[in-house]
C-alpha cells in the first residue's frame, strides 16, 4: 500500500535530531512558555519575514486570536463581515464565527482553487472589514489587486498560511505567505509540510500592538501572572513541540523541493481523460501568471502541501485507487455551506465551489516518496478505465 501520507517515515527522516530536541526538553524540566518557544518563534518569524511569531495551540486558535485581538482593539465588532473563499476548510469560516463575526462566502478561481479576486469588491459592503485569503493546497494567493482593493476599502488581510508554509509571493523579493497580510495564522498539525507531533500554530504579524493583544489572551488575557486584561484563552505551543519544530524548520525548504520533484513528474506523466490537473502559477510584476513552460521547480509560489486532482467521477477513480495500493484522500467531500453546522446557508447555491468537492481527489505527495512510488502512483492512475 502507498500511503497517503507516511508520517512515520517523515518523522524517522529526522531522527536521531527530533528525538534529542525532546530529550533536551525533558532533561530541561520546563514545558510551557520557556526556552524552546522563544527560539522557536524568533526562527519562524525570521523564516517568515515577520517582525512578531506568537506560538498558540493549533492553526484554528491562530486565526481565532487574531479576529478577537482586533475586536479587543476596537477595529472590528460583532456582526462586521469577513470576505472569505467558499471553498476553504471550515477551520477558516470557524475562526470568523466564534467571534460573532460574518463571513461573506466568496468563490474561488476554478484553475487555482484559490479566492477568485476579481469576485471581491463586488461583495464588500459598510460592515466589511476584512478579507481573508487561504493558501489553499499550498498556493499562495496574493496579487496587487488585492492589495489596492483592502487599500481603497480600509480592510485588513488576514492569511490562513495553515497549508503553504515556505511558499513565496514575487520571487524577486523573497516574501514568504504568512508575512504578506496584516496577519497571518499558522498550523503545524502533523500532516502540514511543517509538522509538529501533535497539534500546533502560530500567529505572525508586523502589527506590534496586535501582537502584543493577541500573546496576552492566548494567556489567558494575562500580561502579568495573576493580573488578567482580558477575557482570554488557553491557547499556548509547548515546548516539546517547538523542539520539533525548530529541527524540522532547518530543512522545510529542501522538503518543500522535493515535494515540487513529485510534483512535476505528476504533472508531466499523469494522462487520464477527464481528469483535471492542478494549475500552478507564478507571479509576475504582482499579477498570477501561467508558467509559460517553466517547470515548477524553477518557482517556490506552491509547497504542493496536496497535489489536488479532479475527476467527474471522483468516488469511483478512489476505490479504483485503494483496490490497487493506492492511498487517496478528498479536501474536502463537503463544502462550508452545505454542512450542517451552518444551516441557513444550505439552501445557497456556490456552482464552482460545489463542482470542486464533488471532484477533487488529493494523491499522494511527500517529500519521503521514493522514485518507485511516485512512479506507481502514476502508473496504477494512467491504467484507469471508465466503464
Amino acid at each position: 500500500m502507498i500511503k497517503f501520507l507516511d508520517i512515520q517515515k517523515i518523522t524517522a527522516s529526522f531522527e536521531p535530531e527530533i528525538s534529542g530536541a525532546i530529550d533536551r526538553v525533558v532533561k530541561r524540566g520546563w514545558y510551557l512558555l520557556g526556552e524552546e518557544v522563544k527560539a522557536f518563534e524568533n526562527e519562524y518569524g525570521t523564516y517568515i519575514g515577520s517582525k512578531n511569531c506568537i506560538g498558540v495551540a493549533n492553526g484554528l486558535d491562530a486565526l481565532r486570536l487574531i479576529f478577537k485581538a482586533y475586536i479587543e482593539i476596537g477595529l472590528m465588532k460583532e456582526g462586521d463581515e469577513v470576505i472569505v473563499p467558499a471553498n476553504t476548510y471550515i477551520a477558516s469560516i470557524l475562526a470568523i464565527t466564534d467571534n460573532r463575526l460574518k463571513p461573506v462566502l466568496v468563490e474561488p478561481d476554478i484553475n487555482t482553487y484559490n479566492l477568485d479576486i476579481s469576485l471581491i469588491e463586488k461583495n464588500i459592503s459598510a460592515r466589511t472589514r476584512a478579507i481573508m485569503v487561504v493558501h489553499l493546497y499550498g498556493q499562495a494567493c496574493w496579487s496587487e489587486q488585492l492589495e489596492s482593493i483592502a487599500s481603497k476599502y480600509n480592510l485588513k488581510i488576514i492569511e490562513d498560511n495553515a497549508q503553504a508554509s515556505g511558499a513565496m509571493y514575487l520571487n524577486d523579493k523573497k516574501k514568504r505567505t504568512g508575512s504578506l497580510g496584516n496577519a497571518a495564522g499558522h498550523s503545524f498539525y502533523p500532516g502540514k509540510n511543517l509538522g509538529a507531533l501533535g497539534d500546533g500554530g502560530a500567529v505572525t504579524t508586523d502589527d506590534e500592538e496586535l501582537a502584543n493583544v493577541i500573546r496576552a489572551i492566548a494567556n489567558y488575557g494575562s500580561v502579568k501572572k495573576y493580573i488578567n486584561d482580558y477575557q482570554g484563552l488557553n491557547s499556548r505551543l509547548d515546548e516539546v513541540q517547538a523542539a520539533v519544530l525548530r529541527v524540522k524548520l532547518a530543512k522545510l525548504d529542501k522538503d518543500n523541493q522535493k515535494r515540487r520533484e513529485v510534483a512535476q513528474y505528476f504533472l508531466d506523466n499523469i494522462s487520464v481523460p477527464d481528469i483535471t490537473l492542478p494549475v500552478p502559477c507564478t507571479y509576475e510584476s504582482g499579477s498570477l501568471k501561467n508558467l509559460n513552460g517553466k517547470s515548477i521547480l524553477e518557482i517556490n509560489s506552491h509547497v504542493w502541501h496536496l497535489f489536488v486532482i479532479r475527476h467527474p467521477k471522483r468516488n469511483d477513480l478512489q476505490k479504483y485507487l485503494m483496490d490497487n495500493g493506492v492511498q487517496t484522500l478528498m479536501h474536502y467531500p463537503v463544502p462550508p455551506h452545505k454542512q450542517k453546522a451552518y444551516p441557513d446557508w444550505n439552501s445557497l447555491s456556490f456552482p464552482i465551489t460545489e463542482k470542486i468537492h464533488n471532484e477533487v481527489l488529493s494523491l499522494p505527495i511527500s517529500q519521503v516518496m521514493t522514485q518507485d512510488e511516485v512512479k506507481k502512483v502514476v502508473e496504477i492512475l494512467n491504467s484507469y478505465k471508465i466503464d
